[in-house]
């Protein structure tokens, strides 16, 4: 691995990007947007961060125009105050996070690729995406949820758990979910605080070869949420359900109710480790901004690019990795464990589903290195570009692994955590 140093020596650069990289990135091209619409230019990415995070109206406005946000109402008050408590951003529109996944998407063109323990690769275009999305916000309104009402999920990793999340957004209801390998108590500790009038779940799942009948659970979890009007049960391991009965096909049009900018999206939480997990409720405009910017910008997702991270409903990079469908990209979802049939399965399948940018735990990259796997080794990388590591630091050696068993071209990146 080539290693430079600062003119200073105090820390070795360990990639940068080339020519044609920075000029077709997304920031060069916000950069070029700032001088033509503002007069702005910078002589350094520095001073782009520095304004970016001292001109908050400015910027934020500016990103709005660049990325062509579709709201009703007047965004021309970007925040009332820089107060808190009592900032509102944005106060003037109402808009839908879901409305910008999908529009402008061409019905043939692939939206996700998903793969499981139980399910072979599998892609879904956009109109598979849109007409999922529409049986089960039919099947919402059918059960009477309306904007304002919680859905809670049990859901694993699936296009059915993203397709239910856009469903439930498309009305203004709100999502908040928890990976099916998640115990009775830790589900209702979260779930119980938020009232949710729907439980969507699965029978089970499939976790290192094992199967996990979690019928039993399910019906646990509904009746200690007394707030619960219906569960729906996916028959994912194939024992029971009533997925389809409930979310049968519909002519009726995917719709989009616009809302509050800071009108709730979904419902995350906190790892519980001091009292209860703590309810964090995330706005449609708020995540619509920060994900343009942090998955638009920051990892420079393009048309063409593949997005994957490894990640389940209950952590919030679940929540990151399908808003890379407010951009060009198209995302790939995995369920199951990392480790089965080997360390090696994640790279199986970076290399069938051409991954161009592959995020996972940091402590997966270690766990590679400790089983010594060579990620090229019988293996076509080549679509990949981007390595992401998050959840906790990544040690030195790990870097040093990824540049001398991926290329030093590959841009490894820290993105959350």
């Amino acid at each position: 691995m080539a290693e430079r140093r600062e003119a200073d020596g105090a820390a070795p650069v360990l990639w940068t990007p080339d020519g044609d990289r920075i000029a077709g990135a997304v920031v060069t091209r916000f950069e070029d947007h700032l001088r033509t619409t503002r007069g702005l230019a910078f002589a350094s990415y520095e001073e782009l961060w520095r304004w970016s995070v001292t001109e908050l109206e400015e910027f934020w406005r500016a990103l709005w125009e660049f990325f062509d946000v579709q709201a009703d109402g007047d965004p021309a008050t970007v925040l009332t105050t820089r107060e808190l408590p009592g900032a509102k951003w944005f106060p003037d529109v109402r808009l839908s996070y879901v409305e910008h996944v999908f529009r402008n998407r061409g019905d043939d063109e692939v939206a996700l690729r998903h793969a499981s323990e139980l399910r072979p690769l599998a892609e879904w275009t956009w109109r598979d995406l849109r007409d999922h999305t529409a049986r089960i916000r039919a099947g919402l309104v059918r059960l009477g949820v309306e904007p304002g009402d919680r859905v809670a999920a049990y859901l694993p990793n699936i296009a059915e758990a993203l397709a239910a999340f856009f469903a439930t957004a498309s009305l203004g209801a709100v999502w908040s979910s928890c990976s099916p390998d998640f115990g009775v108590q830790s589900v209702v500790d979260r779930f119980a605080q938020i009232e949710p009038v729907v439980l969507l779940a699965v029978d089970g799942y499939r976790y290192g070869g094992k199967d996990h009948d979690r019928r039993a659970e399910v019906a646990q979890i509904a009746s200690e949420i007394p707030s619960l009007r219906a569960v729906v049960t996916l028959p994912y391991l194939g024992l029971a359900g009533d997925w389809d009965d409930a979310f049968a096909p519909t002519d009726d049009p995917l719709e989009f109710v616009r809302v509050p900018f800071d009108h709730p999206l979904y419902v995350l939480y906190s790892s519980g480790t001091t009292g209860l997990p703590k309810a964090i409720v995330h706005g449609h405009g708020g995540i619509l901004l920060e994900h343009l910017e942090w998955i638009g910008i920051q990892i420079d997702a393009r048309p063409g690019d593949r997005l994957f991270w490894f990640t389940t409903t209950g952590w919030m990079m679940w929540n990151m990795l399908v808003s890379g469908l407010l951009t060009p990209a198209s995302i790939v979802l995995y369920d199951g464990s990392p480790g089965s049939p080997d360390m090696g399965v994640l790279w199986d399948l970076a290399e069938a589903a051409g991954i161009t940018t592959f995020g996972v735990g940091a402590a997966y990259i270690h766990a590679c290195m400790k089983a010594g796997v060579e990620p090229r080794n019988g293996r076509t990388l080549a679509n990949l570009r981007g390595i992401g590591s998050t959840g906790s630091p990544l040690s030195p050696e790990g870097f040093t692994w990824i540049y001398e068993h991926l290329g030093d071209h590959t841009w490894l990146f820290s993105t959350s955590g």
